[in-house]
């Protein structure tokens, strides 16, 4: 703090600041998010508020500390330590005479001790794990208020025996201590040691220097706000909302006490850590040297506590950005017992009851008397109290302690809450104290009073209840230590006395006062014992009985308080216990009490409260009078349709199958998936190398449920992938399907076994490993918390994450889930970059996939319980909520789940009887129950065709769920109901079972013919009239049908209260509907108004359709008011059949031995009376939850609503549900005696299957879903996320309402960390990457069960597989042009062939005798003008094609081929041969490059040219430079006699532009590894993006006056510096005695398209000299090179090329193996031969046949090999596609035609930014027919263009004629010519010359020079006027400005 912020600090709301954290973390390269606090600098205010100001009591003690910290409160100076004398031991933990100081060492040795002195423990930073042993003279210690130690030191060393170290300076130096700051006592004498019972030394009480970080209870200087009473009357505490900053009292700190020998020695220790980055370094540890902790006086087993933070309060240089390990810690009694109030359990979940009472269990044991545990307590209080170990010490439990439950989470929490994180640190240094443990039990009191009674606490709760008090303390006293900087550090006096331990009972007894005795109050005078004596003596005198929670204090001014809160209340009591089991321990529970027959009680029970005796009795009676009767008139509805089905009676049509189809949200979220795959493979990692897998082959990994197992068989096998990706042939068996779906079962190991066995067979294909449901199962297979005999657990680590699936690299891992937060911990193996999370359906408003089903899941079921919706579709049922608690306190020894379980049958039986006609039964069982049963029932009546819904039963554990089913089907048999409705048991280790009845009906419906079909999938069982008991602790993916309509979900473990779990259950209900449906209902909720990119719900960040019962209704930013339909009350006329809904809080609910329930007749006459009662109860309860929020955002009306208007209201909102989609089926009517039946006939399962089904849930987890907490997220969202994970601090922020997943991912990055049991626990994050596996990826999805085609994940990342196989497939692949050869109709048909068919290379004298071949004959050239080489007669219809400029690419043929191995690749191929080539090493960093300049001067030019090379450092053997100065001085070049089989002469240059990432430029495999030098010749504009994609490439820089040239200019300067070079070379080899001709002059010239080459082998093995065969394959360039290179008298070769490759190739082609014409695309050019011969450095287009032309005409030899051919690339960017014409006055991009190209001068024409040369080129392809308009089509007499060829376009043909002496041209004689083009004409074009040919009359000139006067002295000096006459007008430029040097035209007509 202090100086070190130079600027203000922003008062941001806390919520907007973890958002920017979280969206700064995504976009910086710091994969570790920085801690929340680090942004929240804050403002520097001018004036301090009085209640802000919280300061120190006493300035005296601040002065004091001023000076014992006086050295620490200037900057930090380094310390020097003197040096240790000679020879001395210098190890850490050891002493200068080289004796062990360590405690771990020593601790068990005996230690000399003299009198007066102590041993203690000193911490050395070089050993944060260590204590070192020293002895020290206690008056220069503290006593337990950290006063009245002496100034000095006094010790004497353990180890060696040393005495007299006067300075603790000395004696830090002799303990070697390496110290870097100023050696200090208070620093570094840290622990008290003591001797155990075993005599072993241990740590025992912190040492409390005053000053230090442990403060004393009497320097408590925080202030206390005055708006603390207020809070039991504004509820501000509530775990949902906080209205008002609540500002923490200072820490005080427990005296020390003594260690006891009650530690429990074999549970280990855990600590776990998180560490963050800051500016991206990883900060070291330091433990302990500064700690911010109250003074703990625990046993180290509860782990070493770490602390790393920054200076003390008064350090001048401390800032934000000062690395510093940000760790926090949760610390465990045991690694498998998580300090948490949820796994599924409790924090000591793992630990037998035995273990969590008495001194055993205590992490803080006292010595004073033992307290006795009341015989018969369980019996008496009707349930076990849970005692919460709060502050201090806490006493000795003895007697029947298996009737209390002791835990240590509060104690956790307490201790957590004052282990400030790092994040919040570096604000300040000890002025910033965590809350005092005052404040802590006072808010706890407060928070507890504000418990409604059927309210359980949640430490979730308190932790943010600690949090936002700190914070906001925290906050005012930053701004008051800010503002005294400038002074000098003055204290400004408190204006509010903090809390001290005297006044805490009495503030909390005031607290407690107001809450009807639900919070009691103990103050003890001596210790914790007096008052749990109290406590139990109350409990058996029943003074409790209203009391929920007993606070006990004992507080005293001399020490520390001690406190444990009781839980006595029994609801309370009973869920807490239960949560302290883990799923196993919960099995076993209920499996014991059902073998061993407790729970026969219940059941006699129940027969007591049926007045007509027991109900099997009844059910008897009842089937013995009605046998045959009602089998007859209810199952005629099922019966008899299905008889007239073949008679043409009416069928229902609902049952319709939807056929296999990609939905676009799938088909987008696959394209995701492959754009991270290639987002791997992309990196400069290279973890994923695409090119060399050539398919794909997959393993699907589903949880041990056989239903799971089918369904994903069923959708694998329609969805046709097996056959796409060539897997599987056609006539697919299930065996073979079964082959790539693994069930994670004990058999699993010998399929996984086979999967990795092909995977390192076949190491060119890539696996994908899919792990489906990746949430189950996390647990670490090292830490099994279940028995060895269910291999299945920790199967997913041993499997997955094997060291074999981590190395290999072609197996890519994909987790699939809809509940990703266990896999998001700061350990996790996914980076967070490769998370892909399910798209939002919408964005501003736009529907982005136009799907016609919208999803329906969590958000959508809590917005339903908003007002202003006809009929919620979560509920509870409070009568049956009512009925459990009773018999609760009736049965305490038996678990909850059992009496659930019991109720819920009892009422399902009740009601299935008041169904078949025994109305009386209606009193036996809730609205609800029977809702549920009669719709189930009747369903089936209305349909024709006897379609029924489906009741979706949830009972997890399995035995109850065995016994609930056989109930169930008794009761049903007796009810003459078996072919009614079937009743299942859904097992997850075994398939569906169900009567041969149903499935007749089934296959009927689904028109199966097979004799042996069985419904292996619960979705097969769509249209069943069915009760689904779902069983299993955890739904395992199984999908649901349409036809669920309820999802009861009332038994489900309530007290397991994990985010995952919730959400997972009510998961089970998640729906798409169809969007058309819901249009007049569907309003786009708040979350749209915001931002589209957010959520409201977690599940997904899809669009969410909120169904709302008034179109004009909109949600407010906040929350609506809750409807008063939370239970069913209201959804349908009749009431509830339980008074004990209507019960107020105070009385107790009526439901006990013997008592009768009103029936529905009663209720309904008191409905109106009652509901009014239950809308204000839900009211308040809503309004204590969220009052805060509501009343700032909504009118004061709505709480004073009138209610007979809203039971109006509900009642027509009712009666008319039959129209809304969302209305119960059974809403339509009430229910009454004898009428059963609804009064519409549609079928029930078309009305399902268009909305989503009804959820009942337990009245505990309603309230927690549909609370929202202060974010606005519901309360579900802010809970521990899973049972194997825990949160990494306890000050942790809250999740916003606003976050999308990704940044909800990042949350659970940064704030959990997972348990031992968890089976990322050992990959230790650290802040680096290394521990995220690179080929793993996450997909997360919305939870959707409910749907026949499986429209969500599973489709997904099938079509990820689909479009993966097609990307590698493509990857192999590529479209190259395959174009026949064109004007081959124009071609010399000769019978001479001047070479055999298998010839290997040509003869010098026979080529010499070859003509040369004018015609081009590439197709590239098909719109290019014909070049005349003699009289031709050409049909006029075959060039007469006219095609527009942009078909240039499009209309080009092309052919698919697969990559050979000899092909040249792009920079997206990576393998493993190529990577030095590439110069991308993960090892190393990209390759070093230096830059050369090359300078060389050409007269043509007139000035001097200078080059750069960039020349990596690999590279550099290809040049030679200059020793002194390491200039460059010339390119090696091999000698013509070299002979080498890996070395290729020719230097290969590639021009290349706009094509950095798709250029070919990667000839390792081109050239078959053989050694070859490479340049890539740029433009200076692009030579850094080239340089980063090819790092270990040789660039040759063109100048930056070409940057806007053609390729013409590239040519031109590779030419001329070729030439130069060897001219270099030459006379540096002539110096070596070599001769100048025997330099090697050639150069390759390639295009950056050319991917293969090709070679044409001849068979000449024929009877007949002529005959022969012949086959083309696939070679090496390094193959043809070396050919072409060993040519015969190669030198006298002037250019020699290949044909271009066709699929049409004919053998008349190839049968003269060597043609004498033009070249193209890849040419060896001889540099020497050239060397008067130029490329046109000006030309943009047909450059190449230009420069044939010279060439041919300079009397050189043009030679292509035939049998070589080249294939080239269709590349869609780049290149000539680079230049773009545009106005130059506008940006706008306008179509410009070419005949915009040229203008008049003078003219107001647009301009246009483009060369001059590309302007006539292009303009001369399209529109020459305008200057030679005879010329068109008029192939006789063509064009003469003397020394240049120009294309005139493809109707225009040109004959070229060199003015050059002594050059070859055609004859001319019998020619004459329609036109003449002078293009830029030199001197050697001179009048004589041109008189020498003849025109037609009327032919037309057209004269083009570099300026308007060059044009006139042309027309001069040639003598133009005597044969052309010229007119004015006839003038014309390129449309370019003046400083562009535009070009110009003169045309004219020949006389």
């Amino acid at each position: 703090m202090g100086n070190s912020y130079a600027g203000q600090l922003k008062t941001t709301r806390f919520e907007e600041v973890l958002h920017n954290s979280i969206e700064a973390s995504l976009r910086s390269n710091n994969l570790v998010p920085r801690p929340i606090f680090s942004q929240l600098y804050l403002e520097a205010e001018q004036q301090l508020s009085s209640l802000e100001a919280g300061s120190r009591a006493d300035n005296e003690e601040e002065e004091e500390e001023e000076e014992e910290e006086g050295s620490e409160s200037s900057s930090p100076v380094s310390y020097q330590m003197k040096p240790p004398p000679e020879g001395c031991c210098t190890t850490d933990g050891f002493c200068q005479a080289g004796k062990d100081l360590r405690l771990i060492s020593i601790s068990n040795e005996h230690i000399e001790v003299p009198s007066g002195f102590l041993l203690v423990g000193a911490k050395s930073p070089n050993l944060p794990d260590h204590l070192l042993v020293c002895a020290v003279d206690k008056r220069f210690l503290p006593d337990d208020n950290g006063r009245n130690a002496l100034l000095g030191f006094s010790g004497n060393c353990v180890g060696c025996g040393k005495k007299g170290f006067c300075y603790f300076t000395e004696f830090s130096n002799h303990i070697n201590l390496k110290l870097t700051t100023q050696p200090k006592k208070q620093k570094h004498l840290k622990y008290y040691l003591v001797r155990n019972a075993q005599g072993a030394l241990t740590k025992g009480s912190v040492i409390c220097w005053k000053g230090a970080e442990f403060r004393g209870r009497q320097s408590s200087s925080s202030t206390c706000s005055s708006t603390l009473f207020q809070l039991p009357e504004s509820s501000g505490l509530s775990g949902s909302t906080s209205s008002e900053p609540l500002p923490a009292a200072n820490p005080s700190a427990p005296s020390g006490t003594q260690q006891t020998a009650a530690a429990i020695d074999h549970i280990p220790s855990t600590a776990a850590f998180s560490s963050a980055v800051y500016n991206g370094k990883e900060s070291p540890k330091q433990h302990l040297v500064k700690n911010n902790l109250s003074a703990l006086t625990r046993p180290s087993v509860l782990g070493t506590l770490t602390n790393s933070g920054p200076p003390k309060k008064r350090h001048k240089g401390w800032s934000p950005e000062s690395p510093s390990s940000s760790e926090t810690w949760n610390l465990q009694l045991n690694p498998q017992a998580p300090n948490r109030i949820k796994n599924d359990g409790g924090s000591l979940s793992s630990l037998p009851h035995s273990a969590l009472v008495g001194p055993a269990s205590s992490p803080m044991v006292g010595s004073g008397e033992p307290v006795s545990v009341p015989d018969n307590l369980l019996k008496i209080c009707k349930a076990k109290p849970v005692i919460f170990k709060g502050h201090g010490n806490f006493p000795y439990l003895c007697g029947n302690i298996n009737d209390v439950i002791v835990s240590s989470l509060l104690y956790t929490c307490y201790r957590n809450s004052q282990s400030l994180s790092r994040a919040y640190e570096q604000y300040g240094a000890s002025t910033i104290q965590p809350i005092s443990e005052e404040m802590q039990l006072l808010l706890t009191v407060y928070y507890l009073v504000q418990l409604a009674s059927d309210q359980v606490p949640l430490i979730e709760d308190l932790e943010q209840i600690f949090m936002r008090s700190w914070r906001e303390s925290h906050l005012s006293e930053i701004r008051q230590y800010q503002q005294a900087i400038p002074q000098t550090f003055p204290q400004v006096p408190s204006q509010i006395a903090p809390v001290t331990s005297a006044q805490l009972p009495w503030l909390a007894g005031l607290a407690a006062s107001s809450c009807n005795d639900s919070v009691h109050i103990i103050e003890c005078s001596y210790s914790l014992a007096e008052g749990l004596s109290e406590m139990f003596k109350l409990l058996i005198e029943g003074k409790l009985i209203k009391t929920n929670y007993v606070v006990i204090i004992c507080a005293s001014r001399n020490r520390a308080i001690d406190s444990c809160i009781v839980i006595t209340g029994k609801y309370q009591a009973r869920v807490l216990s239960e949560s302290m089991l883990t799923p196993l321990d919960y099995q076993k529970e209920v499996n014991y009490q059902l073998v061993t027959g407790k729970v026969e009680t219940l059941g006699s029970f129940f027969s007591t409260l049926c007045p007509e005796g027991d109900i099997d009795l009844l059910l008897e009676k009842f089937y013995q009078e009605n046998q045959g009767h009602i089998s007859s008139s209810l199952s005629a509805s099922v019966n008899k349709p299905t008889a007239l089905n073949g008679t043409g009676a009416a069928v229902c049509t609902s049952y319709e199958i939807e056929r296999h189809q990609i939905r676009p949200f799938q088909l987008a979220v696959a394209q995701k998936l492959l754009s991270h795959i290639c987002s791997i493979a992309d990196s400069s990692t290279q973890n994923l190398d695409l090119g060399s897998f050539e398919k794909i082959d997959f393993l699907i990994c589903v949880p041990p449920s056989e239903v799971t197992y089918q369904q994903t068989l069923f959708h694998l096998w329609h969805s046709g992938i097996l056959l796409e990706l060539g897997l599987e042939k056609e006539h697919l068996t299930k065996q073979r399907v079964e082959q790539y779906v693994m069930k994670l079962d004990a058999e699993a190991q010998i399929k996984f076994k086979v999967f990795l066995q092909n995977s390192m067979q076949n190491p060119h294909t890539l696996f994908v490993l899919i792990h489906d449901h990746a949430h189950w199962d996390l647990m670490s297979a090292m830490h099994s918390l279940y028995p060895q005999t269910e291999l299945s657990t920790g199967l997913v680590d041993r499997l997955l994450n094997c060291r074999e699936v981590k190395e290999a690299p072609n197996i890519v891992t994909l987790h699939v889930t809809s509940f990703p937060y266990a896999l998001q911990t700061q350990h996790t193996h996914i980076s967070p970059y490769n998370e892909i999370h399910w798209p939002s359906s919408y964005s501003n408003g736009v529907d982005l996939y136009h799907e016609n089903k919208k999803y329906f899941g969590l958000s959508e079921f809590i917005e339903s319980t908003l007002s202003g919706h006809s009929i919620p579709l979560l509920r509870y049922d409070s009568s049956f909520e009512a009925m459990v608690m009773a018999l609760g306190k009736r049965f305490p020894r038996l678990h909850s789940a059992v009496i659930r379980t019991f109720v819920l049958i009892q009422h399902y039986s009740a009601a299935m009887m008041a169904v078949c006609g025994l109305s009386q039964m209606k009193n036996y069982t809730s609205v609800e129950t029977l809702e549920i049963t009669q719709n189930l029932i009747n369903s089936s009546r209305q349909c024709p065709s006897g379609h029924g819904l489906m009741v979706v039963l949830r009972i997890p554990c399995t035995p109850l769920a065995a016994v609930a089913y056989e109930r169930l089907y008794n009761v049903r048999e007796r009810l003459a109901l078996e072919d009614n409705f079937e009743i299942i048991l859904g097992n997850p280790n075994s398939g569906i079972t169900i009567g041969k009845h149903f499935v007749e009906q089934l296959k009927v419906w689904q028109k199966i013919e097979d004799v042996d079909w069985r419904p292996q999938t619960y979705l097969e069982l769509e249209g069943l009239p069915c009760i689904l008991i779902f069983s299993g602790m955890d739904p395992q993916g199984e999908s649901l049908p349409r036809s669920l309509r309820y999802c009861d979900l009332r038994l489900i473990n309530s007290s397991a209260l994990v985010r995952t779990t919730l959400e997972q259950e009510l998961g089970l209900a998640a729906y798409f509907v169809s969007s058309e449906i819901h249009t007049e209902k569907a309003v786009v909720n708040d979350v749209l108004e915001s931002d589209p990119e957010k959520l409201s719900s977690t599940d997904n960040e899809d669009e969410e359709i909120a169904t709302e019962g008034s179109t004009s209704e909109k949600r407010s930013p906040m929350k609506r008011e809750r409807s008063r339909s939370h239970d069913s009350a209201s959804s349908s006329l009749s009431s509830k059949a339980s008074i004990t809904a209507f019960c107020s809080e105070s009385s107790p609910p009526l439901i006990a031995a013997g008592d009768t329930v009103k029936s529905p007749h009663q209720v309904l006459s008191n409905s109106a009376e009652e509901t009014t009662n239950n809308y204000e109860r839900q009211k308040q309860k809503v309004d204590k939850g969220a009052q805060t929020t509501i009343s700032k955002h909504l009118p004061p009306v709505t709480e004073q609503l009138d209610t007979k208007q809203n039971i109006k209201s509900a009642q027509i909102s009712i009666t008319s549900s039959s129209s809304s989609p969302f209305s119960s089926s059974s809403s339509s009517s009430a229910p009454t005696h004898n009428s059963f039946i609804l009064q519409t006939s549609q079928c029930s399962m078309t009305k399902a299957s268009k909305q989503p089904p009804i959820v009942f849930l337990p009245k505990l987890v309603y309230d927690i879903i549909t609370s929202t907490d202060s974010s606005g997220l519901p309360k579900s969202s802010s809970l521990l996320p899973y049972h194997s994970v825990m949160w990494a601090s306890s000050f942790r922020p809250l999740m916003s309402k606003m976050m999308t997943c990704t940044e909800q991912s990042l949350y659970y990055r940064q704030w959990t960390v997972p348990k031992p049991i968890h089976m990322d626990y050992n990959n230790r994050n650290e802040g680096r990457m290394d521990t995220f596996h690179p080929r793993r990826l996450l997909l997360s999805g919305p939870p959707q069960v409910c749907n026949k085609n499986k429209i969500g994940k599973t489709g997904a990342y099938l079509q990820f597989l689909s479009i993966l196989s097609r990307m590698l497939i493509r990857l192999t692949e590529v479209d190259v042009y395959d174009e026949e050869e064109i004007n081959i109709n124009i071609k010399e048909e000769s019978d001479q062939y001047y070479h055999q068919p298998g010839d290997m290379w040509p003869d010098l004298e026979t080529f010499k005798k070859m003509p040369f071949d004018y015609t081009i004959h590439d197709p590239k050239y098909e719109d290019a003008s014909l070049i005349c080489s003699k009289l031709q007669t050409i049909n006029s219809e075959d060039r007469s094609m006219n095609r527009r400029q942009e078909d240039m690419y499009t209309r080009r043929q092309t052919t698919r081929m697969r990559l050979s191995k000899y092909a040249a690749y792009n920079t997206y191929h990576h393998c493993e041969q190529c990577h030095q080539y590439m110069g991308f090493n993960p090892r190393y960093q990209l390759y070093e490059s230096t830059l050369h300049a090359f300078a060389f001067s050409y007269s043509m030019l007139g000035e001097e040219i200078q080059l750069h090379f960039i020349i990596p450092k690999s590279k550099e053997h290809h040049f030679v430079f200059s020793q002194p100065g390491r200039q460059l001085e010339s390119m090696r070049l091999p000698l013509v006699t070299d002979k080498s089989e890996d070395y290729i002469k020719s230097p290969t240059f590639t021009p290349t532009t706009g094509r950095h990432e798709h250029g070919l430029f990667n000839l390792y495999h081109a050239m078959d590894g053989a050694s070859h030098l490479h340049v890539l010749v740029v433009k200076e504009y692009e030579m850094a993006i080239y340089k980063k994609y090819w790092p270990n490439h040789i660039m040759l820089v063109l100048p930056s006056i070409f940057n806007s040239a053609g390729v013409g200019a590239a040519h031109f300067l590779i030419k001329e510096l070729s030439y130069h070079n060897l001219e270099l070379e030459r006379n540096r080899q002539e110096e070596l005695g070599i001769k100048p001709q025997d330099i090697w002059p050639f150069i390759v010239i390639s295009d950056d398209s050319c991917v293969m080459w090709n070679a044409v082998e001849v068979d000449c093995s024929g009877d007949r000299k002529s005959d022969y065969t012949w086959t083309e394959r696939n070679v090496s360039l390094k193959q043809i090179l070396q050919h072409i290179e060993a040519t015969p008298n190669v030198t006298h070769y002037a250019l020699i090329g290949m044909r271009k490759w066709s699929s049409k190739t004919n053998s008349a082609e190839i049968k003269e193996p060597f043609s004498c014409c033009h070249v193209h695309d890849f040419i060896m050019l001889n540099v020497d031969l050239t060397q008067n011969v130029q490329y046109n450095q000006n030309r943009f287009t047909c450059d190449d046949v230009d420069f044939n032309l010279r060439v041919h005409s300079a009397g050189l030899l043009i030679c292509r090999f035939n049998h070589f051919s080249v294939m080239k690339k269709q590349i869609a960017v780049g290149g000539q596609r680079s230049f773009h014409i545009k106005s130059k006055v506008s940006d706008t991009p306008v179509s410009i035609s070419p005949a915009q190209y040229i203008c008049a001068p003078d003219s107001k024409h647009t301009f246009l930014a483009a060369p001059a040369q590309l302007l006539l080129e292009k303009y001369l392809q399209y529109h020459s027919h305008r200057f030679f308009p005879l010329s068109l089509k008029n192939y006789s007499h063509p064009v003469l263009s003397v020394d240049c060829y120009l294309n005139l376009g493809p109707q225009i043909a040109v004959c070229y004629v060199s003015s050059r002496p002594h050059s070859l041209n055609i004859s001319s004689s019998g020619l004459t010519f329609s036109g003449l083009l002078l293009y830029l004409c030199d001197s050697f074009v001179v009048a004589s010359f041109l008189k020498k040919f003849h025109f037609l009359k009327g032919a037309t000139l057209c004269v083009i020079c570099q300026d308007r006067n060059s044009l006139r002295q042309t027309v001069v000096r040639l003598e133009l006027e005597d044969e052309w006459q010229f007119r004015l007008r006839d003038e014309f430029q390129t449309a370019n400005a003046k400083e562009d040097r535009p070009l110009f035209f003169l045309t004219g007509r020949h006389i």
